[in-house]
């Protein structure tokens, strides 16, 4: 069986925490793009991991497997590896060959752009979009060249100039390219990794033929996404469920179920238009009981009302077959509660997004009440237990998106799920 699971808002969904509770039924969990500009947080008791680039599956003894579609930072992976060590927790990961690798030039060319632009586009300034600005013009560093001194050496030979004359241009140091500490530290790390050199889209293929189940998780949420996303404030990869295949080298004739995520309400990391977000009261009661801060980034996270019209947009882009939704408890002792239904741009009313960027963000949303409750649903173990007006306020979301919701999310806890 082979499910894809990926965000259906703006990434910071609770994805973590989904992928952490079904990857007990799964053989394999495998990251198929992104790089550490996302974060993803798992709770276990009175514990809290956060991971960037290591799969969530990690607790349980998943195979774990970082597929060629990722832009990997061999330092933060390493860093998350000891920490797991430090618990008492040795990941079975494999790294694909081809998996494109962040340099540190990758890195001071995103501090340098993002810098000089007169409108921020919000990025983390880890490298991530260089290095894939590297990878599709086919100049890239890959995992499979960490492993041996002479391999980077001849890739920055024939590669390294050109980026130094860019550093230089833009007013950065062009010593960081070749800069011996930095390399000396890239392959350390490749030498301790070599024996964990893998071929992802071969092993994947061999599962499934052997009836093992592969989970495979995206980072981010479909409006990053490069190409359908909210132009220009978007991330650097494809991060909608159909992407999974062709990162992963997977047939999509092999997918079973394809999971999204939505969170109860709208938030958003960074620049970019966002029709429901709150500047009032209820904004600041979304952020503060949702302790709405980046995993990566620690940037408070911009809050709103849910956007059905920008959700049933990703029903599309991603064909969920189920949903998970999460953070319900956090709407608790607000009524009424707002759900976006439509737009209003320019004296009409849309039910589905514009394409234009532009007028997205001069989108006004138009709202439908429902009821609120003030019960405590934290600790509810059954749907039937939860309010009647939590129970209507997810079916109303199951009726404007026209897919099953299938886990209900009433707290950070990994025992704080419903399954419906």
């Amino acid at each position: 069986m082979f499910t894809i699971l990926t965000g259906s808002q703006f990434g910071d969904e609770g994805k973590g925490k989904v992928v952490d509770l079904l990857a007990e039924k799964y053989d394999i969990v495998v990251r198929f793009q992104g790089g550490d500009n996302a974060g993803h947080t798992v709770i276990v008791g009175d514990r809290t991991y956060k991971l960037h680039l290591t799969p969530s599956g990690v607790l349980f003894g998943a195979r774990l497997l970082i597929g060629p579609g990722v832009v990997l930072n061999p330092k933060v992976l390493w860093s998350e590896i000891e920490a797991l060590r430090a618990e008492g927790i040795r990941p079975n990961l494999g790294i694909d060959a081809k998996t494109s690798i962040i340099m540190p030039y990758h890195i001071a060319l995103d501090e340098l752009r993002e810098s000089g632009r007169k409108e921020k586009i919000g990025t983390t300034k880890r490298g991530i979009g260089y290095a894939y600005i590297d990878k599709f013009s086919r100049d890239e560093v890959q995992m499979k060249d960490l492993t041996d001194p002479a391999l980077l050496e001849a890739k920055l030979a024939e590669i390294g100039p050109a980026r130094e004359k860019a550093i230089a241009e833009m007013g950065g140091d062009p010593a960081v390219v070749r800069d011996p500490v930095l390399l000396g530290e890239y392959l350390e790390i490749g030498r301790s990794l070599k024996e964990n050199v893998a071929d992802v889209s071969y092993e994947i293929n061999v599962a499934l033929d052997a009836g093992k189940k592969v989970l495979a998780e995206g980072a981010q949420g479909a409006f990053l996404d490069v190409i359908h996303g909210t132009q220009k404030f978007v991330t650097s990869s494809f991060t909608t469920a159909g992407s999974a295949c062709a990162n992963l080298g997977v047939g999509p004739a092999r997918v079973d179920n394809v999971v999204g995520i939505v969170k109860a309400y709208m938030t958003r990391v960074g620049e970019g238009p966002m029709p429901t977000e709150l500047k009032d009261e209820v904004g600041a009661h979304l952020s503060k009981i949702g302790k709405e801060f980046g995993t990566t980034t620690g940037r408070p996270r911009r809050c709103g009302w849910f956007d059905a019209v920008l959700a049933k947009k990703s029903m599309y882009l991603n064909g969920y077959t189920e949903l998970a939704i999460t953070k319900l408890d956090v709407l608790g002792g607000l009524d009424p509660i707002k759900i976006c239904t439509s737009y209003e741009l320019d004296g009409k009313t849309l039910n589905y997004p514009p394409e234009s960027t532009v007028e997205f963000a001069r989108c006004r949303p138009i709202y439908e009440e429902a009821k609120g409750w003030t019960e405590d649903i934290t600790g509810a173990k059954s749907y039937g237990a939860l309010p009647k007006a939590v129970r209507d306020y997810v079916e109303r979301i199951e009726e404007l998106l026209g897919v099953k919701i299938t886990i209900v999310s009433v707290g950070p806890g990994r025992e704080q799920t419903i399954w419906r």
